[in-house]
């Protein structure tokens, strides 16, 4: 799999293609569609950093990759 940076380029890159106005309607569809599953995947990315960055700010001693731990039901 592509690295973020490679995949937002890519992104930018279909987003260029589509503007074109001379590129037929079969192509822009292919380059829309792929550029819908790459926002999906860079969301899903971008989500993942922004709950490290709260785990890092709230806890500034956990580990990166742990999770946090939920308390939701332990008064029950």
């Amino acid at each position: 799999m592509k690295n973020f940076e490679e995949r937002l380029a890519r992104l930018e890159s279909l987003s260029e293609t589509i503007r074109k106005p001379e590129i037929p309607l079969d192509d822009a569809l292919k380059a829309f569609e792929e550029g819908i599953a790459l926002a999906g995947t860079l969301e899903k990315d971008l989500e993942k950093i922004e709950r490290r960055i709260q785990i890092l700010m709230n806890e500034p001693n956990a580990k990166p990759d742990s999770e946090p731990e939920l308390t939701l039901f332990d008064d029950l």
